[in-house]
């Protein structure tokens, strides 16, 4: 059965009806007790919550209207500032911090529109990852693919955002605040079967919330629907984006050659076609577009790019008194950035405002662009975890090489429209009963309102075309 989305769940809370915010965080903290669920937690706020949910039932009781969010649980990701917590930020650096004194104003906005805040998420440590591994906490495996494969092969669930995702995956959580800074959002959606919306990088605010690369960082939610995604976009950036309902057959859709479409795996390759194939039989024009812009972006961010100059200026000191604090992995990414000079950056800066500027100019006439989000289905976990205290050094190269490498893969599509400074969302395109396959809508910077008609529109073609297939 499927499970509803936060906007259908909110009318089964609406006054005269028998459940309530209560009983929808019941139900949570319930699945939040599930051994595949509970390691998406660092935190669980069960006392706070309650609290909260209970106020939001008895203010609706005496008549007032229940709030946007209507009482429904969100987990934050461990890096946004929630008023008396510590936000560590997945790592063992800052797990002694003092709690912070008031919300990220991103916290505070989903208070205000009434939802109850159930804790705090798994990520990748500083949010350096696209894999969602964290040796600081217990190993978190994708909650999605473990009920395809009842006892199979425990798989990767996406990161850094990687708890965010698998908290509303597995039911302890309607949506999931977290931050997408070469696709933290995106790529944890897309592995488990959801949806990540990252909006262009100014529409939301970024205060309260600890950087990974402050040019790139983004904020945003995983949830559960398109029309969930725009709901929380509408609470986080303080207003609704206009709406216009336009048919499929309307849009004019890219499929981005460059890149995008390199290398995938075969399986993830013939589920995009069949996608592709579907939408195209609901009526969308879907034309090649070469994209050459594309196939520069290695050689701009060979020397490690903003992510690793940036997270060097803010970590540089720690790592010379505090290495031992740090995953070694993210460690060794951070470092790169040691090699960069003043004039590599303001370099870099440069050729990224030229490279917008073309990508901007090609992409111009489509109202959005279609690519696989990431070029694999959910890689095998196992293998890719640190290798075991006095295991061979053999062993423990092998293992960093292969997780590289699969960070790597991971990061290549998504991370596009973050140098972009683009707005993209992962929607799920798999047929049902197979393994999570993310379709990535993308376009330029402020142009979110477009990006989400065309997600709907794309999300009804394709609902309607696996219901079609399944009758």
């Amino acid at each position: 059965m499927t499970r509803p989305d936060l906007c259908d769940q909110l009318t089964r809370l609406q006054p005269g009806l028998p459940q309530g915010a209560q009983d929808a965080l019941a139900s949570c903290l319930q699945a939040a007790l599930d051994p595949q669920v509970a390691p998406a937690f660092l935190q669980i706020d069960a006392a706070g919550a309650q609290a909260a949910a209970r106020a939001i039932d008895q203010a609706c009781a005496a008549g007032r209207p229940r709030p946007p969010l209507g009482g429904l649980a969100v987990v934050v990701k461990d890096l946004f500032d929630v008023a008396g917590q510590v936000t560590a930020g997945g790592s063992r650096r800052l797990a002694g911090a003092a709690p912070a004194r008031a919300d990220a104003p991103a916290v505070a906005r989903l208070r205000a529109a009434g939802a109850v805040l159930i804790g705090r998420a798994h990520m990748n440590e500083f949010a350096y990852s696209g894999v969602g591994l964290n040796p600081h906490h217990p190993v978190l495996a994708n909650p999605a693919s473990a009920r395809l494969e009842p006892g199979g092969p425990r798989r990767v669930p996406g990161g850094s955002s990687s708890g965010s995702a698998a908290a509303v995956a597995g039911g302890a959580a309607w949506a999931g605040l977290g931050s997408d800074t070469g696709g933290s959002l995106r790529i944890p959606a897309a592995l488990q079967g959801l949806v990540g919306f990252k909006p262009t990088q100014s529409a939301i605010p970024r205060e309260g919330m600890l950087p990974l690369a402050p040019t790139l960082d983004t904020v945003g939610a995983i949830t559960l629907s398109v029309r969930d995604a725009a709901l929380l976009d509408a609470v986080l950036r303080g207003a609704p984006l206009p709406r216009r309902d336009r048919p499929l057959a309307a849009l004019r859709l890219g499929l981005p050659e460059t890149l995008m479409l390199e290398a995938l795996d075969p399986r993830l390759a013939r589920g995009f076609e069949a996608a592709l194939a579907r939408l195209r039989a609901a009526g969308a024009r879907i034309d090649p577009l070469p994209l050459p812009e594309l196939g520069e972006l290695a050689a701009m961010n060979a020397l490690g790019g903003f992510p690793a100059a940036e997270a060097w200026a803010w970590h540089r000191q720690a790592l010379e008194t505090q290495p031992d604090a740090y995953d070694p992995r993210v460690a060794a990414r951070i470092r790169r950035g040691a090699s960069q000079s003043a004039a590599d950056y303001l370099d870099l800066q440069r050729a990224r405002a030229a490279w917008i500027g073309r990508v901007d100019a090609a992409i111009a006439g489509f109202d959005a662009l279609l690519s696989p989000t990431v070029p694999d289905l959910p890689p095998l976990l196992d293998p890719l975890l640190p290798a075991a205290p006095g295991a061979p050094a053999t062993e423990a190269e092998a293992r960093d090489a292969a997780f590289f490498a699969v960070n790597a893969r991971l990061l290549r599509n998504p991370t596009v429209v973050n140098v972009l400074d683009g707005c993209a969302i992962s929607l799920p395109a798999q047929a049902p009963g197979e393994p999570p396959l993310g379709l990535m809508l993308w376009a330029g910077r402020g142009r979110d309102a477009g990006l989400l008609d065309a997600a709907r529109a794309v999300e009804t073609a394709l609902a309607a075309a696996h219901a079609g297939a399944a009758a």
